[in-house]
């Protein structure tokens, strides 16, 4: 088959993450493999998904296009580092896709990476960099910061690059896994004030997740609208053990128009939106911790 001209290519990677912007731009907090094999380009139809393996490789793109980690289990050896680099096998056999894989290593191709969140549910990682290749454990390993590309050596990082890889971790890869979590428990629902827009609404920790006890799970998780997690995070508004909205109390006698009264003072009281599923629930000993804080 003839392979497209590299400036289409170039094009078509571009404006897949153009489209997975649109996507999250919206409230998109994960995607289905419906919609990501269903992606067009000026009318043409190119899945952004393989339907029988983790990798994409279009038949006339001379690189790899995508790349997906099933949320099941599965035959390869895949793995996501602890600094934020994802191992990625070869596949068993040798052939196209490890040539293709191994090409946009040495034309430094952008990737869209699909981490699965449940069955048939991804959340995005884009551009992505391959950095590192070894042919010997046939593997490479994908940076979901681009800013690794320009390290020396992304598998023995200086004190320094560890240290911005970390907090590249937690907003790269646990916030968005984080934020699926949270808003599929919550049914994209503003746990105070039942605002269902999901373009509108963060996925917030009740123990910060630079603090001890501060996990990226949904149990210590809260979905809030924009206003109500600046208020938490600023110990405006405190949530008390027993799913209970507190106000403080010098807001509570603030006068200052609409806003305030309806979006704020009003909110005292008021019972917490929690999941369906109890195992989803806030954790009790979070909200005390993070309620003292409110209280002091």
């Amino acid at each position: 088959m003839r392979m497209r001209p590299e400036i289409e290519q170039r094009a078509i990677r571009e404006d897949v993450f153009r489209w997975l912007d649109e996507k999250l731009g919206a409230g998109a907090y994960e995607l289905s493999r419906d919609e990501l094999e269903n992606y067009t380009y000026l009318g043409e139809r190119i899945p952004l998904l393989d339907t029988a393996r983790g990798i994409r490789n279009p038949r006339d793109f001379d690189a790899t296009l995508t790349v997906m980690t099933s949320s099941k289990s599965h035959g390869y050896d895949d793995e996501i580092r602890p600094d934020g680099l994802v191992r990625y096998s070869y596949q068993s056999k040798d052939g196209g896709d490890n040539v293709k894989l191994r090409r946009a290593y040495e034309h430094n191709e952008p990737l869209a990476y699909f981490h699965g969140v449940r069955s048939g549910y991804f959340v995005a990682y884009y551009p992505v960099y391959i950095v590192h290749d070894d042919p010997e454990l046939r593997s490479v390993h994908l940076a979901l910061d681009e800013t690794f590309r320009f390290f020396g050596d992304p598998l023995n990082m200086t004190g320094d690059e560890r240290r911005y890889a970390e907090r590249a971790v937690r907003e790269r890869l646990h916030q968005p896994m984080f934020r699926a979590r949270i808003m599929r428990a919550y049914q994209a629902t503003c746990a105070v004030c039942s605002l269902k827009h999901a373009e509108l609404l963060d996925a917030a920790h009740i123990i910060g997740d630079t603090e001890l006890g501060g996990l990226a799970q949904v149990t210590n998780g809260l979905a809030l609208c924009k206003i109500h997690h600046a208020s938490y995070d600023r110990n405006l508004l405190g949530i008390t053990p027993d799913y209970e909205v507190r106000i403080d109390r010098d807001l509570l006698d603030e006068i200052d128009g609409p806003m305030l009264r309806h979006g704020l003072q009003d909110m005292h009281g008021r019972k917490l939106v929690v999941p369906k599923r109890r195992v989803e629930w806030p954790s009790r000993d979070s909200l005390a911790e993070r309620f003292a804080a409110f209280a002091a």
